[in-house]
Formats: C-alpha cells, structure tokens, sequence
C-alpha cells in the first residue's frame, strides 16, 4: 500500500499516518510499514545545528519557506533506499509539495515497483489550520511563517493534486479536514477498506 498525505500545515496529516501506521501495522505485521515525514526529518536536522546545511534548514523554517528540492529529494530518497522494497506499506507526509517533486516522485515509484497509490487530502479550511497552528505553539509557527505556509501551500501544492487526479493507478480521497482525529481517522480506513 502506497499512501500519500497532502494537506497544509495544521491539517494533522503526521497524526493521521501514526494512527494508520498502527493500523496496518496490526492488520498486516509480516510487512514493513515506512513512514516518511520530511519535516520532521527537517526539523531533526535543523535541532543538531552543527553544519552550513544544518544552520541554514534552521534558519528557513523559521520563515515557513520551501526547503530547496534538492534537500527534500535526498532526505525522502535516502529513507527509501535505506527501508522500501516492493513489498513494504509506504506512508508519506511533506512531499511532494510541488508538481516537479511529485514527478520525481513518480521516478521511485517506479523503480520500487509501486504502482497504485492512494492520496489522501485532508481538505481543510485556512482559517481551521491557522488556529491549530496558533494552538500547537512549536518554535517555527510564527505569524509570518504561518501566513508563507499557508501561501506556498495554495500556490504549489494545490497543483500537485490535480497531477494526482489525472495519474493513472491513482485515488485521490477528499477528506473533511475539519473532523474529529477520530472521524477523520475512520475516513481514511473506509477510504482504504480497512475499517476494524
């Protein structure tokens, strides 16, 4: 199972793969289950502060910017040479951002033999994830990062899943954002037929 989570900061994508990884997890627990979160995996780099890269990835997601392509490709390309093989479930939160990531993307889905993939979008309202990100008070949701966020996300992700809707071996599931976790957890599972 290929599944990838797209929705703008705040929308609760990274909560939503934990509970679904634990979920397949216990449905299927011969199989690996990989979960790749680039900002999260951003954000642990930027913490070790040591390196020109690593000071640098901190200074910019301070601002909400879009780390360069060339960053996001190793850190979601490395974590899937180093975990995925055709058989493994995939779970994936952060990218693509953009409709040139998502065609790289498409580069190692080929070459890990995946072909159907699910997306999921959690389609909710600026106003909704602007609050949640006020609430969750972590160091980077400053007001003007928010607001860049929230620009690149309708600028360059929405795009991305319109690419979706016209790829072949693709189901794009529109998701009310706005839903309990739990209700928007029990979209996902009807969503992939894995309700309990």
């Amino acid at each position: 199972m290929t599944v990838i989570f797209i929705g703008p900061q705040g929308s609760g994508k990274g909560t939503q793969i934990e509970l679904l990884r634990r979920v397949i997890s216990e449905k299927d627990p011969a199989r690996r289950v990989v979960d790749i979160q680039t900002g999260r995996r951003f954000r642990a780099l930027a913490a070790k502060h040591e390196t020109f890269a690593e000071r640098k990835i901190s200074e910019t997601l301070d601002t909400g910017a879009l780390q360069p392509d060339f960053l996001t490709h190793i850190l979601w390309g490395q974590a899937m040479i180093d975990q995925l093989d055709p058989k493994s479930h995939l779970l994936i939160d952060g990218f693509p951002r953009t409709v040139m990531q998502a065609d790289v993307l498409d580069d190692a889905f080929d070459f890990f033999d995946r072909k159907q993939v699910h997306v999921m979008n959690l389609d909710t309202p600026e106003a909704t994830v602007r609050q949640r990100m006020y609430e969750r008070a972590r160091a980077d949701d400053t007001t003007d990062s928010i607001e860049t966020r929230l620009r690149w996300y309708r600028e360059d992700t929405i795009p991305v899943l319109n690419f979706y809707r016209t790829r072949p071996d693709t189901v794009v599931h529109d998701l009310v954002g706005t839903d309990s976790i739990d209700g928007v957890h029990q979209q996902i599972l009807t969503a992939l037929t894995l309700i309990i």
